[in-house]
């Protein structure tokens, strides 16, 4: 082997700017955190070429010392942390120290500073090829500027991984992006090449805050967006998640921080995963700009060289906050009625209301309406099967609001076939009395805006459509309901409380039902027969091809026995073990509920489909159902003026 030999100071800092500066990307985000941790309030960013040919950031922080400019240049020198206590308490977005030295070493780098409690500043200059510091006197209000120029000069075989400049700008952008979502306070702007693109003033108030989420995630997403605030444990979750009939073909839309470092950890992923996975379509990602604090002692952010990671002290704990906090807030979004002496204006331009001015209301937590950007009227979309979220196609191209799932505050009927249960519905919560099953004849939504004006959020039915929508009139205009996704997530929810509570009851049939199934269907009835009781089935094994099914559950006695007995038996086959049965029980009492359903084409009375409206509003996420697609929609009545001209 070769002698050991001290790496030379210039080596050293080239291979550490291979862990810290991989692309102009990084440099721009080393030197943004070190204008936020200098407590500057605004910052000006400045990129030519992709940030090859130059980055300039400017800020107006506190300031560097003149005898620590060089000192700033040199490794591991940082002002953010003295000892081992300080690392384990870190407050500031850098604190290692490496950033100015890595960039200088590949780099042209030019610091320019004005310290608040002097009168001049100085520069200090560092090339990459000597790494010596020249320290002249400069012209500069309070605060620093930083410029890279020339990024990779000495280091050619680097920049052959770098994309174009088109990407390479792009990427950085991102990082701006990112850092502005995680500073309200501060203001930011941005020139490509000369041009301003980006201009953002501090956002002080919540309403200032949600224009600048949409200007840089999109008016879509604050359009169907829930604003959240929960504390808990000495933890706080605040921020905004996206409907889940707002979603992605990809994860690029998810931003999530922790004490304010934008941050990607498997943990807290896999948290959000599970909150989403009931009302989520299958093979689609959430949206979200999240923030968790936490006292700083209880999070390692000294993880990566990038500090892209962290480890949380109590990771479990994490784990079930972030889960139940954005299980509840899913759960529990609603919107109340808005009374009909203070009905939201339509826009003058579009003709349709702005959902902002909407009251909604969760249990459990602070939760406030999905929000419009300064200037955008709320014209909801719904997600496809492929691709992004596209607008609904409506009557003229116009789309309906998008729907909202609401809490449970009422019991649900149980114990009933599918006929029983939808005649049941009308007898839930009936504050006026108007939508009795009993009454002579089903309630208008005149006749219970004359009698109490207590109209309900889903309103009133007014006909059944093809046998597959129910059609709804409501303070806002026109609701359409599809049928079956709305029964099929009243049923899962059922479902899934009986099973929790092991109080799901079954019912035996009068004629015990033969069914034929393959040696391994007769196998695994046999060795699993502790998860079909639970369940609520009574199947015994009758001959090696053969079963024989004496029991179903009560609320699935309607259903055709033999096609949902075979579709459990599928998923028992593709979860394979019991305990991978017993974490996929949802996808089961999911298939179940499908079984449950009302169908396309089954015809409804009036009184039938104004139940199936008021479970709806007392079901939690009602909104989606099991699949993630949307359950109801809704056409203002300015929307509908709009198709026909009304008014122009």
């Amino acid at each position: 082997m070769s002698q050991i030999k001290k790496l030379t100071p210039r080596l050293a800092n080239q291979i550490a700017a291979g862990e810290v500066v991989e692309r102009p990307a990084s440099v721009v985000k080393e030197l943004i955190e070190n204008s936020v941790d200098a407590g500057a309030t605004q910052l000006d960013v400045e990129i030519e070429s992709g940030g090859v040919k130059l980055i300039r950031i400017r800020d107006n922080g506190l300031g560097i010392e003149k005898d620590d400019l060089s000192l700033a240049l040199s490794r591991h020198a940082t002002s953010k942390i003295y000892q081992l206590d300080d690392l384990e308490a870190v407050n500031t977005l850098g604190f290692r120290g490496e950033a100015l030295a890595s960039i200088s070493s590949v780099a042209r780098l030019k610091l320019t500073s004005l310290y608040h409690e002097h009168d001049s500043a100085w520069c200090a200059q560092a090339e990459g090829r000597d790494m010596e510091t020249q320290l002249t006197p400069a012209s500069h209000p309070q605060g620093t500027t930083v410029e890279v120029r020339d990024l990779f000069f000495n280091t050619p075989a680097r920049r052959k991984f770098l994309r174009t400049e088109k990407t390479e700008y792009s990427r950085a952008e991102d990082i701006l992006k990112r850092i502005a979502l995680s500073r309200f306070e501060l203001g930011f702007s941005l020139k490509n090449n000369q041009k301003m693109i980006h201009s953002w003033r501090p956002a002080k108030t919540q309403s200032e805050q949600e224009r600048r989420v949409a200007q840089i995630c999109g008016p879509a997403f604050m359009e169907n967006a829930v604003h959240i605030d929960i504390n808990r444990t000495g933890l706080r979750l605040w921020g905004w998640v996206a409907l889940p009939t707002f979603n992605r073909s990809q994860a690029d839309l998810q931003h999530f921080y922790v004490n304010g470092r934008a941050i990607k950890d498997k943990l807290v992923a896999h948290a959000i995963k599970q909150a989403y996975q009931d009302v989520l379509y299958h093979g689609r990602h959430p949206a979200y700009v999240l923030y968790l604090e936490l006292p700083a002692e209880n999070v390692d952010v000294n993880v990566h060289p990038t500090k892209h990671e962290v480890r949380f002290r109590d990771g479990r704990l994490v784990h079930s906050f972030l889960f139940s906090s954005l299980h509840k807030a899913l759960a529990g979004v609603r919107p109340e009625t808005q009374p009909q002496d203070a009905a939201p204006a339509p826009d003058e331009n579009t003709g349709i209301i702005d959902q902002s001015s909407l009251r909604f209301q969760a249990a459990g937590s602070s939760v406030s309406p999905p929000n419009t950007a300064e200037g955008n009227a709320n014209h909801s979309s719904f997600s496809g099967s492929q691709g992004e979220v596209a607008p609904a196609s409506g009557l003229g191209g116009q789309g309906f609001s998008r729907p909202f799932s609401r809490p449970s505050d009422a019991p649900n009927p149980s114990g009933l076939s599918v006929t029983e249960s939808i005649a049941a519905y009308a007898k839930l919560t009936q504050p006026t009395g108007l939508y009795n099953s009993g009454a002579a004849t089903a309630p208008t939504f005149n006749d219970v805006e004359q009698a109490s004006g207590d109209i309900p959020p889903l309103g009133f039915a007014i006909a059944q459509l093809k046998g597959i929508y129910i059609l709804a009139e409501n303070a806002s205009g026109l609701i359409v309901v599809d049928m079956h996704a709305a029964h099929e997530r009243i049923t899962y929810e059922k479902l899934k409380t009986q099973y929790d509570h092991e109080t799901l009851a079954s019912q035996p049939l009068l004629v015990p039902l033969s069914m034929a199934v393959s040696e391994k269907e007769t196998r695994l009835c046999g060795e699993h027969q502790d998860i079909f009781t639970r369940l609520g089935f009574v199947v015994n094994v009758a001959g090696p091809e053969s079963l024989i099914i004496r029991q179903v559950p009560v609320i699935l006695h309607s259903s055709k026995v033999e096609g949902l007995i075979r579709d459990v038996l599928s998923d028992i086959v593709e979860y394979g073990q019991s305990e991978r049965i017993s974490h996929n029980i949802n996808e089961i009492l999911s298939t179940m509920a499908c079984h449950g359903s009302v169908r396309a084409n089954r015809k409804l009375t009036t009184e039938e489909m104004n139940g199936l409206l008021r479970d709806m509003e007392h079901t939690e996420r009602s909104g989606q159902c099991n699949h993630g697609r949307p359950t109801w929609a809704q056409m203002t009545l300015p929307e509908l003026d709009k198709l026909f001209m009304r008014g122009q």
